[in-house]
């Protein structure tokens, strides 16, 4: 071989060491960031000491390591000695004699299919599953520069683009996520701690209380979670936990802990924890959940399940610091107009310029009169109410925002039905009498903006159904007389005909 390609093969072997040098140390320093937990009691290295090392990456400690053998040793194995072949490869033990091989010359064994491993080949240091994380990477810059924070009315601005009305509504929302920002911004650069502002959002069924969150959640950058409050229940009942809550907003953050931390947690249905009246049974999704939730609004730091809705064994947990969360709770808080009305007809009198009796029966804006003690009686509890300094309520929507709903935001249900018609090449339109028919039919129906969709699904199921058949139609309008069943749609032919 010539010097030259010694010389090759030796700056081979160089390099290769160079890059499992590179390697060992790179996977140390991403393992210098983890412990290893216990399989069995879930302590880390830290509390439980070294661990041993099972197959697939399982670590054990030494004290449940030693009650798993005591455990095994109470069986009967002294059968063994029958067979002294098997303790030939133990070291002093000697080997099987010829009385104790069979007729193969094998050496019987008492165990089939049983072997012998030394646990002290156990220990060792490899593999990053179950493991829990020490500590997280600190970080020289800011998480949010206050620069960049988008402005309220900008926030505002983008909301109006996708929701009619509930002007009040936008903006106290478009505050909160500002001041959110900035108060996460600001959380060390100065001695005085901005507090969080917690909502509660009020409105009757229907009128956009989630659509808003929700359209909120596409806009913005910030880790939002959308939970339920009707499937909370006391710790130790069937249902989740409170924790959940945190844990779908760890979900939404790519299981990043630090961006958790300064996410927006949206609860759904919160009236429906309110305390339940006249209940003789135990009240384990009522009171009770309210009670748990007080340190989630305060700010506590509590363990929740990683890439789970649930605490158990298999789970590696985190923690989290709901300090910087910014909690919007949302109801539609039935039957509460009734309690606003009972308490402002205790004000009623007789005489001349008196207030009647049911001067409120007809008001439809009753719930902008809301106050603490009308939820209190609703039945939330005081410390509960006091966590979420601003109340504010929503609107019910009336003919004229139901019209806007259905033809103004960027993804209306009428542009949603015109796109599907568009892949057909077909045109489809709407007088303004039909867009006020189907307004007055969801106005009778009462469910809110929900009714919309379900009215315009019945009226266009035979139209979506009819069109694909023929390929001669250019152009569908819907008819006020269409809508009212006293007539069909104008169906327009490409050649410039018509048809009902």
């Amino acid at each position: 071989m010539s010097d030259s390609n010694k010389n090759e093969d030796i700056l081979e072997d160089i390099l290769e060491e160079d890059t499992s040098e590179n390697h060992n140390e790179e996977d140390k320093k991403d393992e210098s960031e983890y412990e290893q937990v216990c399989f069995v009691c879930r302590r880390p290295e830290s509390k439980a000491g070294k661990m041993f090392r099972l197959p697939n990456n399982i670590f054990v400690c030494d004290d449940c390591m030693h009650k798993t053998m005591d455990t095994i040793s109470q069986f009967d194995y002294q059968g063994m000695l029958n067979y002294p072949g098997l303790m030939s490869g133990f070291p002093g033990m000697t080997g099987s004699s010829d009385k104790d091989k069979n007729n193969n010359g094998d050496v019987p064994n008492g165990f089939p299919n049983i072997s012998f491993i030394n646990l002290s080949d156990l220990q060792g240091d490899g593999g990053i599953p179950n493991k829990q994380k020490l500590k997280r990477k600190k970080k020289d810059k800011p998480v949010i520069d206050i620069k960049n924070i988008p402005a309220p009315h900008k926030i505002k601005a983008q909301l109006d683009e996708y929701i009619i009305g509930q002007e009040h509504a936008k903006k106290v929302i478009s505050v909160a996520v500002y001041n959110h920002y900035k108060r996460v911004a600001t959380d060390t650069m100065d001695a005085i701690e901005i507090e969080k502002s917690n909502m509660l959002m009020i409105g009757p069924t229907g009128c956009g209380k989630t659509y808003l969150v929700k359209t909120l959640a596409r806009l913005l950058d910030v880790p939002l979670a959308i939970a339920d409050a009707t499937s909370l229940t006391e710790a130790g009942y069937i249902g989740d936990d409170i924790e959940s809550v945190v844990s779908k907003l760890l979900a939404a953050a790519g299981n990043d802990a630090d961006k958790a931390e300064r996410g927006i947690i949206f609860i759904d249905e919160i009236d429906k924890i309110a305390k339940k009246r006249n209940a003789n049974n135990r009240d384990v999704s009522g009171e009770s959940v309210q009670q748990g939730m007080l340190k989630l609004l305060e700010g506590a730091e509590v363990e929740v399940p990683v890439g789970a809705n649930s605490k158990n064994a298999m789970v590696p947990l985190t923690t989290i610091n709901t300090r910087n969360i910014l909690f919007i709770c949302g109801g539609a808080f039935p039957d509460l107009e009734e309690i606003i009305k009972e308490r402002l007809n205790k004000k009623s009198s007789m005489g001349f310029n008196a207030t009647l009796k049911d001067a409120h029966d007809k008001e439809k804006d009753i719930l902008s009169q809301v106050t603490v003690e009308d939820i209190r009686k609703f039945g939330m509890i005081p410390e509960f109410i006091g966590r979420l300094p601003i109340i504010y309520t929503l609107d019910g929507l009336t003919k004229d925002m139901m019209v806007k709903i259905l033809k103004e935001p960027k993804n209306a249900i009428l542009k949603q039905y015109q796109k599907l018609l568009e892949l057909d090449e077909v045109k489809l339109e709407f007088t303004d009498g039909a867009l006020e028919a189907i307004a007055e039919k969801a106005m009778e129906k009462d469910t809110g903006a929900r009714a919309l969709r379900s009215i315009i699904e019945e009226f266009m199921l035979d139209i979506m159904y009819e069109v694909p058949k023929d390929d001669n139609i250019g152009k569908v309008t819907i008819t006020e007389e269409y809508i009212k069943g006293t007539g069909g749609p104008v169906i327009e032919i490409r050649n410039g005909g018509s048809a009902e």
